[in-house]
């Protein structure tokens, strides 16, 4: 994993310049007392992914999946530091999972017991709402 300040590096498919990481800090909310309201220890990363150094096809998906900015958010800890390592590793865990290729559904026929199934509970249904009407009067 890379430390705040180094380059990310994933695989041979991404790589992201430090220089590219654009980190604001601000005063994280919930429980810490004093400390809290002193320093600025939540962490915003964004990366600018038409910026990324990969080939087009990964660089496409990428863009695809998340957009021109992707943004990750960190203030799990009380540490600015630790903050700051987070938001790396979840970058670094975003931009993983946009690199995985799905897989395109291949429709497929339903087979005679699904369609069977749905039949029988569809006239299952009917029956309950059947019951609930008004008994015709003679």
């Amino acid at each position: 994993m890379a430390e705040p300040g180094e380059d990310l590096i994933i695989g041979r498919a991404v790589r992201v310049s430090a220089s590219e990481m654009t980190w604001r800090f601000s005063a994280s909310g919930g429980p810490g007392g004093q400390h809290v309201n002193t320093s600025n220890t939540r962490v915003e990363l964004s990366v600018d992914l038409r910026t990324v150094l990969a080939n087009d096809t990964v660089r496409h998906r990428l863009l695809k999946r998340y957009g021109h900015t992707l943004v990750v958010v960190a203030s799990e800890h009380r540490s600015h530091y630790q903050n700051r390592r987070v938001a790396l590793a979840k970058l670094e865990q975003h931009l993983r999972r946009g690199l995985v290729v799905e897989r395109s559904r291949v429709a497929t026929k339903p087979t005679r017991g699904s369609q069977m199934r749905r039949l029988e509970g569809k006239k299952r249904r009917s029956a309950i709402k059947a019951d609930r009407r008004r008994p015709p009067s003679d």
